[in-house]
C-alpha cells in the first residue's frame, strides 16, 4: 500500500524545471501563450451574438467571402450616436473597427472632453498659421472657415465633436484581437481638391456664407438630424449650389470610405494556437463608424470595383487661381505696410523681428522673383 501511495504521489508531482534549461522555459511560455490566446478567443466568440440586437442606425453589408460589415450611421454631436456605437461593438465583438477619421484628426481620440471643447472654441492666429502651412493659403483658409462652423455648433450645444469616434476607440480596446483603422481620406487632399473645383467667385461666395453663420441650434435639432448628420446637413445647405464642391467633400469620400471598409473586411487567418489545421480562415466582422450622410453613398458603391488612386491626386492650380492668390497676398502685404506706417518705426522693427513675419516675407519674395 505504501509503495502504491508513493507511486500515486509521484505521478501527481509536476516535473522539476530547471531555470538553467531555456528550452523547457520557452516551451512553458509558449504553452501559456497558446492557452491564454484560446481563452480570450473563446470569450470573444461567446460574447459575439449570432443575431445581434442592433440600433436602427446600423446598416449591415456583406462580402463575397462571407465577411460582415456593420455601419453605424452617426451624428457627430449626438449623445445617442455614442450609445449606438458602444452597443454595436459590444454586440458583434468585431475583428476590426473603422472610423471616419484620417491621420490629421486622430489626436481627438485621446483628448478629454474639456480639452476638445476648448480647442473647438478657440480659433486663433497659431491655428491659422498651421492650417496655411499644412494645406496652402486657400485650403488653409477654407479649413479655418469649416472649423468655424464646427465651433459654432460646439458653442451652441456645449458638446465637443467626435464623441462617437472616441467611444469606438475605447470599446475596440476592450475587444480581444480587435484592430482599429482610420478610414477617411487625408483632410489636406480633400480641401485642396475642393478648392481646385471652385471658381474664384464661388470661393468668395462660399467663404461669405461660412463667415456669417449664426443660426441657433438646439440638442433636439441634433437628434432630429440622426437621418442626416447635422454638420453635413449644414454644409450641404451651404454647398448645394456648388455641385463640384459636394462631389469632392461628400461623394468622393463615400467612395474612399467604402474602399477602406472593404479592405478591412477580409477573411482572418487563424494562428496555429487555435487548431492543428494550417492557414485556416474565417470571415471577419467589421464595425464602421461614419456620419449618417455617408451611408447611402457607401451602400451605392459597395458592390463596385473601386479605385482610389485618382481620388488621392491634387490637380494643379489654374492661372486664375494663381492670380487670385497673388492678389490676396499683395493686399495683405499692403494692409500690413499701411498699418506699420500708422503705428510707427519701433513697431515696424518689432514686427519684422518676428520669425513668422520673416518666413512669410521670405516665401512671398521668392514667389514674386
Amino acid at each position: 500500500m505504501e509503495e502504491d501511495q508513493k507511486e500515486a504521489e509521484a505521478s501527481l508531482t509536476p516535473p522539476a524545471v530547471s531555470d538553467d534549461d531555456p528550452q523547457n522555459m520557452s516551451d512553458i511560455q509558449q504553452n501559456l501563450y497558446e492557452d491564454a490566446f484560446k481563452l480570450l478567443w473563446e470569450m470573444k466568440m461567446r460574447k459575439r451574438q449570432g443575431k445581434p440586437n442592433l440600433p436602427d442606425t446600423v446598416t449591415e453589408l456583406g462580402t463575397e467571402d462571407g465577411c460582415k460589415v456593420y455601419l453605424v450611421g452617426t451624428a457627430h454631436f449626438s449623445e445617442s450616436s455614442r450609445k449606438d456605437v458602444v452597443t454595436t461593438i459590444q454586440e458583434v465583438q468585431p475583428d476590426v473597427v473603422v472610423v471616419e477619421l484620417c491621420q490629421y484628426r486622430v489626436s481627438m481620440l485621446k483628448m478629454d472632453e474639456k480639452t476638445l471643447l476648448k480647442e473647438a472654441r478657440e480659433i486663433n492666429l497659431d491655428k491659422l498659421q498651421q492650417a496655411i502651412k499644412q494645406n496652402g493659403v486657400m485650403s488653409g483658409l477654407m479649413q479655418m472657415l469649416l472649423l468655424k462652423v464646427s465651433a459654432h455648433i460646439t458653442e451652441q450645444l456645449g458638446m465637443a465633436p467626435g464623441g462617437e469616434f472616441r467611444e469606438a476607440f475605447k470599446e475596440a480596446g476592450k475587444v480581444p484581437f480587435c484592430k482599429f483603422h482610420l478610414g477617411d481620406r487625408p483632410i489636406p487632399i480633400t480641401f485642396k481638391r475642393a478648392i481646385a473645383a471652385l471658381s474664384i467667385w464661388q470661393k468668395v461666395k462660399l467663404a461669405w456664407g461660412l463667415c456669417f453663420l449664426s443660426d441657433p441650434i438646439s440638442k433636439d435639432d441634433v437628434e432630429k438630424c440622426k437621418q442626416k448628420d447635422l454638420l453635413e446637413q449644414m454644409m450641404s445647405e451651404m454647398i448645394g449650389e456648388f455641385p463640384d464642391l459636394h462631389r469632392t467633400i461628400v461623394a468622393e469620400r463615400d467612395v474612399y470610405l467604402a474602399y477602406m471598409l472593404k479592405q478591412a473586411a477580409k477573411p482572418l487567418e487563424l494562428p496555429l494556437a487555435l487548431g492543428p489545421e494550417p492557414s485556416q480562415q474565417i470571415p471577419s466582422v467589421v464595425v464602421g463608424v461614419v456620419g449618417m450622410g455617408h451611408i447611402p453613398g457607401i451602400e451605392k458603391n459597395w458592390n463596385n470595383l473601386l479605385n482610389i488612386q485618382e481620388l488621392m491626386s491634387v490637380p494643379p492650380p489654374s492661372l486664375a487661381a494663381k492670380v487670385f492668390k497673388f492678389a490676396v497676398k499683395v493686399t495683405l502685404m499692403g494692409l500690413m505696410g499701411y498699418g506699420c506706417y500708422r503705428v510707427g518705426k519701433g513697431t515696424i522693427q518689432l514686427m519684422l523681428s518676428r520669425p513668422f513675419i520673416q518666413r512669410y516675407l521670405h516665401t512671398f519674395t521668392n514667389e514674386i522673383f
